[in-house]
């Protein structure tokens, strides 16, 4: 993922700070995994899936609960482009978001499934393959001002997969979209289901993952150093429910979320100047 010169500025001003009151450190990332962009938990084994973005391997690792990689798959049928983000389904297969899209040029976004039974195997095939485009883009990039196609977050709900688009435009407004897909074989068309607004601070407010807890009840979407929960949403209008943002008194480079269970998240974040290359556990405390 490409970091602009702004957030690298951010993260030497604040390289001298404490850990967040609010975030608890679980464990240091494998140094190996510079740049983990996405997690998904088990809660059944412990297992923290992850991996990582572009210019990375094809491969997703699995930390057990003292961070150590007790699992490495490689998917030979899977070309990382830009891995941002993976997610699992009810039955426990997993799904790599292959999106990321950082000058919103790409045509060859898709998404890979993994079935719960290969997650034992060194060598995995992916079972199939979601190719998908965004019905509003007509260019390809579009005008700096209507950037609105890069996705880091998303998650499975309902038999179909929900995307926050993180926002690239000039003049950013912390405008994202929330784009539904069907988790289904083929190439479909994402159908855009809402938008809402976080805040007009790209380095405070820009998107950078997405996770739904297992009662599916509440959602949230990370920012560097925020969480912003839904609740209170009808069927997957998560944007008409209730707006929360949550203050984590921590910046770092963060980049992927998951529910522990209904009350608890985890959250990673990336090594930068120094900064970050964790993951911590924090809790909604309701």
């Amino acid at each position: 993922m490409k970091n602009y010169i702004s957030i690298i500025l951010a993260f030497i001003l604040l390289a001298c700070q404490q850990d967040s009151s609010v975030l608890k450190t679980l464990y240091s990332l494998p140094k190996k995994l510079k740049e983990v962009s996405g997690i998904t938990y088990f809660s059944e084994t412990g297992i923290l899936w992850t991996l990582e973005d572009s210019g990375n391997a094809n491969k997703i690792y699995g930390l057990n609960a003292q961070g150590k990689i007790a699992k490495t798959i490689v998917i030979t049928n899977a070309t990382n482009v830009d891995w941002e983000d993976i997610t699992k389904d009810k039955a426990g297969n997993l799904y790599i978001g292959d999106f990321g899209n950082n000058d919103n040029i790409r045509k060859d976004l898709c998404i890979y499934k993994v079935d719960k039974s290969a997650l034992g195997n060194e060598n995995a095939v992916s079972s199939y393959k979601i190719s998908f485009s965004y019905p509003e883009q007509k260019e390809f990039p579009p005008k700096k001002t209507e950037r609105f196609y890069d996705v880091e977050g998303f998650f499975e709900f309902n038999n179909n997969f929900y995307l926050f688009t993180k926002n690239r435009s000039k003049n950013f407004d912390g405008t994202a979209f929330i784009y539904k897909i069907p988790n289904t074989a083929g190439t479909q068309k994402a159908t855009l289901i809402g938008t809402f607004k976080t805040c007009s601070n790209y380095n405070h407010c820009a998107i950078t993952s997405a996770a739904i807890s297992p009662d599916e009840k509440k959602v949230v979407v990370l920012c560097h150093d925020k969480v912003i929960l839904f609740q209170g949403f009808q069927g997957d209008l998560f944007h008409k429910g209730t707006q929360t943002e949550i203050s984590l008194d921590h910046f770092s480079q963060k980049e992927a979320i998951v529910f522990k269970d209904n009350k608890t998240l985890i959250i990673a974040d990336e090594r930068t100047k120094k900064v970050g290359g964790n993951v911590y556990e924090l809790s909604l405390g309701k």
